[in-house]
Formats: structure tokens, C-alpha cells, sequence
């Protein structure tokens, strides 16, 4: 079965910025439950990325790593609205799959 590329961004990207964030998260000292409210995931979900059992499968290159530790800078200081973190993860996918397209209108 081909594998559609939503199905990539579900499985494998999407984890994969979720795990960065986190794990950038921590390291500016904020909590796995913070954490878990920040991104509207579940606590255990956060566990499992920062243990690497979940969203391990993407090595990011040096510019989006720079992209998500800024997020994260964002998201700890509190600049950025649950709209602009779905833009923002929404922008960080596109740059991964050089789709303009996600996210956004196909008319």
C-alpha cells in the first residue's frame, strides 16, 4: 500500500516537531505537564517523546532545529496564541515536505 502523505505527516513529522519541542522545552525548564497543556497533548505523550519511544524517526537539520528552539523560546515566554503555534507547526511541516500546499486551500 502507497503510503499518502498525510499519512507521513501524522505518523512521522508531526511526532517528530512535537519531540523537538519538548525536549527544547525541558531544557529551558519547563514541566511535562506544561508541556502536555502547551502543545494539547497528553501528559504520557510528552513522556514518550522526551524517552524517545515516540517521534524519533526525523533527524532535523541545523535551520529547523534553530526554528523550533525558537518556538519553544516563544511558547515558554508565552508570545505565541494556540493560532500562531498551529501556524507555526504548520509552517515548520511545509518546510520539512517543501509543500506550500499543507495547510492550507487546494481550490
Amino acid at each position: 500500500m502507497v503510503k499518502v502523505p498525510c499519512q507521513e505527516i501524522v505518523w512521522d513529522i508531526i511526532p517528530a516537531i512535537q519531540a523537538a519541542l519538548a525536549v527544547e522545552l525541558v531544557s529551558l525548564g519547563v514541566s511535562q505537564i506544561q508541556i502536555a497543556a502547551h502543545l494539547s497533548l497528553a501528559p504520557s505523550a510528552v513522556s514518550q517523546y522526551l524517552s524517545g519511544k515516540r517521534g524519533y524517526r526525523i533527524v532535523f537539520d541545523d535551520p529547523i532545529k534553530e526554528i523550533i528552539s525558537k518556538l519553544a523560546r516563544d511558547i515558554r515566554s508565552g508570545s505565541v496564541s494556540d493560532d500562531d503555534l498551529s501556524a507555526e507547526l504548520c509552517s515548520i511541516c511545509r518546510s520539512l515536505r517543501g509543500d506550500s500546499r499543507c495547510g492550507s486551500s487546494l481550490d
